[in-house]
């Protein structure tokens, strides 16, 4: 995927920390096309069995990664999954693991209907940082990066952060001026 005029960016993190605010704020702001992978698998039958314990389909992994590739092929791509083990190293630029603060995370997940099992596994995933692990042992250490998403102001610096990067990812390929 070298040679590409546009970067590809991976948005990861717990259900619940802001990955889809974030994202679209993202595309509004950058022109990138958002890729959220929950909405394609389900579009696009990449879903098999249902889990009874937690309560949603299983993602076919080989299946999304099919839709996905032509899609991300050409750069331009901000890919949102609560999971990054099994995207290829190769499609990304960057990647930015959201986290969100326990207590908030909590409140967020159980409004949205978790309970149980569900609810606990998802916060303890934060409290023991499994997305930004998983993210380190994935990718180079250089390309992951650990944004806090708690207020609505750290969503808009998250934005303004991953734009500037944008900015100068192209600049370093001289296909923009330099940011200011």
């Amino acid at each position: 995927m070298a040679g590409r005029s546009l970067p590809n960016i991976l948005v990861t993190g717990t259900p619940g920390v802001g990955k889809s605010t974030t994202c679209q704020q993202l595309a509004d702001a950058s022109g990138l096309n958002w890729l959220n992978v929950g909405d394609i698998a389900e579009q696009n039958d990449c879903l098999d069995e249902f889990d009874e314990r937690y309560g949603c389909r299983i993602l076919n992994e080989d299946k999304v990664l099919d839709e996905l590739e032509p899609r991300v092929a050409g750069g331009g791509a901000i890919v949102e999954y609560h999971g990054c083990d099994f995207f290829p190293e190769r499609w990304f630029d960057i990647v930015f693991v959201l986290r969100t603060d326990n207590k908030l995370l909590y409140d967020r997940l159980a409004k949205r209907g978790y309970s149980g099992k569900k609810l606990e596994d998802n916060v303890q995933c934060e409290i023991f940082q499994t997305l930004l692990d998983e993210a380190r042992d994935s990718y180079p250490a250089d390309i992951v990066h650990e944004l806090s998403s708690n207020t609505p102001d750290q969503v808009e610096e998250n934005v303004e952060r991953i734009c500037q990067w944008i900015a100068a990812w192209k600049a370093d390929r001289g296909l923009a001026p330099a940011p200011a």
